[in-house]
């Protein structure tokens, strides 16, 4: 048994929609929406023979109705693999398709596995987070937390309680420039190569979803300033500098070195390092700052040896106080080049595989970078960081440039 270099080959999506009977997804079922997903990348990939995919691996949070029955077993069997194929469903909320390609990666890293999927779905209209949890009372009865760290709206208030200088001004404008950087990002068809068309059914018959739902181009700070806070009175987080409530699937192909070249597979990153830690739940949004300082460690790495970050938006204030922490300005053209969640939707599970292939994209654009970041926070005080390497670097030609 020896060890593998593991490598993200490619990702495929869904639109993200509006969770909710106004969304585009209202009468569709989740399972469809990751199905949709790994048909189109298994299409993408016909090198692959389907029995040479390893495992499946499928994060949803709420696992129940057509989000349940171990969906990575499931959709791997709808999606026409081989009955030999097997799959899992796992979760780790926000985190779970970001938890899904490190335990696909892991097995890969270890030697056990060469190809396997890795995504996450998630419809918050038909199953809204938390819907039938039924926390232990003795988190409360014994103060093991807070009873705002169950609402991950109030945790991103105690951030801007935290930090004083997070100002509503600093997230609005962050939010207000992710709006503006995802509609360039799409006038330049920088998603063209993710977003996998999804027919949907409405009152007024059958259409296709081919970009989401949620991006609102014309997001101005006066407008943000009017937004009510609903978490509490006169609370900074609003509906503009959080991620909305969404529905959406991913799905991505990791395999081992051998695998890449028996099949002759062009792989789009390297997996370098990955980590999740905990914080207090009820600064939530704190969680990417150790991960990433516990996934930087295993790597050898600093914060400065990152070129490029993608980081998930579920609150404008999340995002800056990780940006503070490392000394990274608001508007470091490094950070969610093509904007993030609080434009384009976080459909909890599904989200980490996006920000793979964001990166992966942005590798492309830049071969000066060598290493880049995918990272957010986790519900009830977990963070999680990977960190991955660009194919598209050239070793030897940086080397005699002194870089």
């Amino acid at each position: 048994m020896t060890g593998s270099e593991v490598y993200f080959i490619d990702g495929a999506r869904t639109p993200f929609g509006r969770a909710g009977e106004k969304g585009m997804y209202w009468q569709t079922r989740a399972d469809d929406l990751v199905v949709k997903s790994m048909r189109a990348l298994i299409e993408r990939n016909p090198e692959i023979p389907g029995d040479r995919y390893d495992d499946v691996a499928i994060a949803a949070t709420t696992q129940q109705g057509d989000q349940g029955l171990t969906l990575g077993r499931t959709s791997a069997l709808l999606a026409g693999l081989p009955n030999s194929v097997p799959g899992l469903a796992i979760d780790r909320m926000c985190a779970g398709a970001m938890t899904a390609a490190s335990l696909m990666g892991g097995a890969i890293g270890f030697g056990q596995y060469d190809v396997a999927i890795a995504g996450g779905v998630e419809h918050m209209g038909r199953h809204p987070m938390g819907f039938n949890a039924d926390p232990n009372p003795r988190f409360l009865s014994e103060r093991l937390v807070d009873a705002e760290a169950l609402n991950m709206g109030n945790t991103a208030e105690r951030l801007h309680d935290r930090f004083p200088e997070l100002t509503k001004e600093r997230a609005d404008h962050y939010a207000m420039r992710s709006q503006q950087k995802t509609a360039a990002a799409y006038e330049a068809g920088k998603f063209d190569r993710d977003l996998v068309p999804v027919a949907i059914e409405s009152e007024a018959g059958w259409g296709l979803a081919i970009r989401d739902e949620h991006p609102r181009p014309d997001t101005s700070m006066e407008g943000l300033s009017g937004l009510k806070p609903p978490f509490r009175p006169h609370g900074k987080v609003t509906a503009g500098n959080a991620s909305p409530l969404t529905d959406g699937a991913t799905a991505s192909i990791l395999a081992s070195k051998d695998a890449v070249k028996e099949l002759g597979l062009k792989p789009r990153m390297r997996l370098v390092s990955f980590g999740f830690a905990g914080v207090q739940p009820e600064v939530m949004g704190l969680g990417p700052v150790p991960s990433t300082e516990r996934a930087l460690k295993r790597a050898g790495l600093k914060i400065d040896d990152i070129g490029l970050f993608e980081l998930n938006e579920a609150f404008a204030v999340q995002v800056l106080s990780f940006l503070d922490h490392f000394g990274i300005a608001d508007d470091d053209p490094s950070v969610n080049p093509y904007g993030g969640a609080i434009a384009i939707g976080h459909p909890l599970a599904a989200s980490g595989v996006r920000l793979m292939m964001q990166l992966a994209n942005q590798f492309e654009e830049h071969p000066e970078v060598r290493y880049g970041v995918t990272a957010m926070c986790v519900g009830l005080g977990q963070g999680g960081t990977m960190i991955w390497e660009n194919p598209n670097w050239n070793r030897k030609k940086h080397a005699r440039a002194g870089k």
